[in-house]
């Protein structure tokens, strides 16, 4: 991507954002004029065939009516988001062929096709971005060729000729064992067809994670990502397997709710909860975050930082690729927040042993496997 500061100027910007802890940042509409890069291009991240940015976004809120109150006039913002992300050296999105409710199912990937398509930047910019979509294990997709015609059908919402990373959304093992092979016949079906230039999986826990490699393994296409819940908030010892049988197999760890779903952001309170059913699932657990919490906020102001900048950053430092949601320009311009720098060793062992103080955990996916 072309940067309009000379080598000098920029290397000395990130420097400064690197190792500084008291140096201000500035501000946002700097950052857009000046095209300041977000993170070094040896921090670029590789996934067999790919090269993504070591932090992508998710695109669970775009259709999402129930949990995040999308509204079609949403969109227009949606879009600036996107380029604001692009421009910015974001080139990872995730999405789902099962986003949107109702008669929006599907929205995030139509939406996400169309903001590619009409991105005014660099065609060579546009060309780099990679799409990581997921199928759902609907109980009416039961054989490998449903399987691959989601993935055909997921092509043609977002008029693409190739997806970047094709995920299995999640495992049938826990109630549907039978509907397991189809799901990983069908997933090497899209490999072997040209569909999809890598696969994943998410909510894969280790055992199952295990089996899944090795018969893809067996029949010649390389798993190269598994998503699963990944925060502050989810580092429990299944996490944490997953994390290490990972790095093990050259499988990178796409980390969703790096944020727990907004609680990490500092924004809400036990009295100041947000509506819906996420209001429910925040009162249950923010009166037990206090001591996380308080040490996300002493390390951001000593950083010079965010809250949610900060547990963004202790994903990436755990040598995941965080994908924190967004749906605004305001939102996007904070995450981008969390490139260019990282967490000391020492500022990691402080949340680590703050997150082991909380006494409530996030309740994890209840489609994960053991």
């Amino acid at each position: 991507m072309a940067l309009c500061l000379s080598a000098s100027k920029s290397i000395a910007f990130n420097i400064r954002c690197s190792n500084s802890t008291s140096d201000p940042l500035p501000s946002s509409s700097v950052f857009k004029s000046l095209r300041i890069p977000r993170f070094w291009p040896w921090q670029k991240v590789k996934m067999g065939p790919l090269t993504v940015s070591p932090m992508g976004f998710g695109t669970w809120a775009w259709g999402n009516q129930l949990l995040w109150g999308y509204q079609d006039s949403m969109d227009s913002e949606l879009q600036q988001t996107f380029n604001l992300a692009v421009e910015n050296g974001i080139n990872l999105f995730d999405t789902a062929d099962s986003y949107g409710t109702g008669k929006l199912n599907g929205q995030s990937e139509k939406l996400l096709g169309k903001f590619i398509r009409e991105f005014p930047g660099d065609k060579q910019v546009k060309n780099d971005i990679v799409i990581a979509t997921k199928f759902a294990a609907y109980p009416w997709r039961l054989t490998p060729g449903q399987f691959v015609n989601a993935c055909k059908s997921s092509l043609e919402r977002m008029e693409i000729e190739q997806i970047g990373i094709g995920q299995l959304h999640w495992s049938t093992a826990n109630y549907a064992p039978l509907q397991e092979r189809a799901l990983w016949d069908g997933l090497v079906a899209m490999y072997e067809k040209g569909l999809v230039r890598a696969v994943g999986v998410s909510n894969y826990g280790p055992k199952q994670l295990l089996k899944i490699y090795k018969y893809l393994d067996d029949r010649g296409v390389p798993l190269r990502s598994a998503q699963v819940q990944f925060s502050l908030l989810s580092m429990g010892s299944d996490q944490m397997e997953i994390k290490n049988i990972c790095d093990s197999l050259g499988i990178r760890v796409i980390a969703y709710s790096p944020l727990g779903l907004g609680m990490l952001t500092g924004k809400y309170t036990p009295s100041n909860l947000p509506p819906g059913p996420r209001g429910l699932l925040f009162r249950q657990i923010l009166p037990g975050l206090e001591p996380l919490l308080t040490s996300l906020r002493e390390i951001a102001q000593r950083r010079r930082k965010t809250v949610p900048q900060v547990a963004i950053n202790w994903c990436i430092c755990k040598g995941t690729i965080p994908i924190p949601g967004i749906k605004s320009v305001k939102q996007t311009e904070e995450n981008l927040g969390a490139l260019g720098w990282q967490l000391s060793s020492d500022e990691l062992l402080q949340l680590e042993f703050a997150a082991l103080d909380s006494p409530q955990k996030m309740i994890q996916n209840v489609f994960q496997t053991k």
